[in-house]
């Protein structure tokens, strides 16, 4: 049984439409668009671990696939960053277009290649509010960096040496606030135990600073 909240949706981009599954808790003023790395999918077991901590935070999510099945078979679309970015745009614009204009919050998260795509969409879009990136190479969105104003939380493993490098020159071109966090003892994948449940912390922290400290609708429920 789905629980109340839950909707599967089919975004349309351009000449296809995208599956997705959205879930907003009761009374969020936030929501999380998830930008999956090469290869994976709305399904990816560690992104619907992330997007479940930030449900028990009030903070609703979209997952959804970013190529359609027959596109994913053709390898090089996977890379094609240019590609995922106008599809993040299009669903961005699409759910807003669904929710209502300035309703939720919005919040973008990009796991490894998906972080480019997510920081691209960022610099394209003025209506998104803040970006985590995790295991990301947010080096191949490197022209989009320095026009980046929402505010970008870099995740990434101690034990990803390339990857780390990667996210330290990022880190630099960035001209927003940001904060590069290094879970030790993880490495591309966070595979290891906790280091997940890191991940989400993190995320769940730097999304309800950003989201929803100075949402309207949160500030007048807190007052």
């Amino acid at each position: 049984m789905k629980k109340s909240g839950y909707e599967e949706v089919l975004v349309p981009a351009g000449q296809v439409w995208l599956k997705g599954d959205l879930f907003i808790p009761e009374h969020a003023h936030a929501l999380v668009i998830f930008s999956h790395g090469s290869g994976s999918s709305r399904k990816s077991q560690r992104n619907r671990m992330v997007a479940e901590h930030l449900h028990e935070h009030g903070i609703g999510t979209l997952l959804f696939d970013l190529l359609t099945e027959e596109e994913d078979l053709h390898y090089s679309k996977r890379f094609d960053i240019d590609l995922l970015t106008s599809r993040l745009v299009q669903t961005t614009q699409w759910l807003e277009t669904k929710l209502g204009k300035n309703k939720y919050a919005i919040g973008l998260f990009g796991a490894s290649t998906g972080a480019a795509s997510a920081l691209k969409a960022a610099a394209a879009l003025p209506g998104v509010k803040a970006v985590v990136s995790r295991g990301g190479r947010p080096d191949m969105a490197r022209e989009a960096l320095v026009r980046v104003k929402a505010p970008v939380l870099l995740i990434v493993g101690g034990h990803d040496p390339d990857v780390l490098k990667l996210n330290q020159y990022a880190y630099e071109q960035l001209h927003c606030q940001k904060k590069l966090v290094i879970i030790e003892g993880a490495t591309h994948l966070f595979e290891e135990p906790g280091t997940l449940e890191q991940v989400a912390d993190e995320a769940a922290s730097w999304f309800k600073r950003y989201l929803l400290t100075n949402h309207p609708a949160h500030v007048q429920r807190q007052n």
